[in-house]
């Protein structure tokens, strides 16, 4: 069975972090960080950095591993393998529209409690955001109208 790699990278900055409020699928409707798939070869460090640079005009100075998370969908031949990044450092203007979705500063305690967002990043995104260090590892599992029934967090 294949794993489908992808990253995530979380910028923060004064208490926010910056989102991108998607425009197609998947998640289409939802706040989720900017990220995407790896490119044959690439590293899930070289990812992140493309990935946020491509959505966001930004460039990471220092990206930090702050999870790994599996995602399990029902619907899918093969799971996600999600490298979720977090950087404080970057440069750049922020280009706030792009093709994927378009981005906004939120403060961390908007996205935590109204902003819809995926099923999964509810309950990653507090652990990664709010600690100052480690690595949160789970996966989550889905049924087939594509809903969380279950998540095993790795110590």
């Amino acid at each position: 069975m294949w794993c489908e790699p992808t990253v995530l990278v979380y910028a923060l900055r004064d208490g926010e972090v910056l989102l991108m409020h998607r425009k197609q699928e998947p998640n289409l409707g939802l706040w989720i960080a900017p990220g995407g798939k790896l490119d044959p070869g690439e590293s899930p460090y070289e990812a992140a950095r493309r990935e946020f640079t491509e959505e966001t005009g930004l460039e990471a100075q220092d990206l930090k591993l702050r999870g790994l998370c599996t995602l399990v969908p029902f619907l899918k031949q093969y799971p996600w393998f999600i490298f979720v990044f977090v950087t404080t450092d970057f440069q750049g203007t922020l280009n706030a529209d792009c093709e994927e979705g378009n981005l906004a500063w939120a403060s961390l305690d908007m996205y935590f409690t109204t902003l819809p967002k995926p099923q999964a990043d509810t309950i990653f995104a507090p652990r990664i955001l709010t600690k100052a260090e480690g690595l949160f590892q789970a996966k989550f599992v889905y049924d087939a109208e594509n809903e969380l029934v279950e998540w095993i967090e790795h110590s």
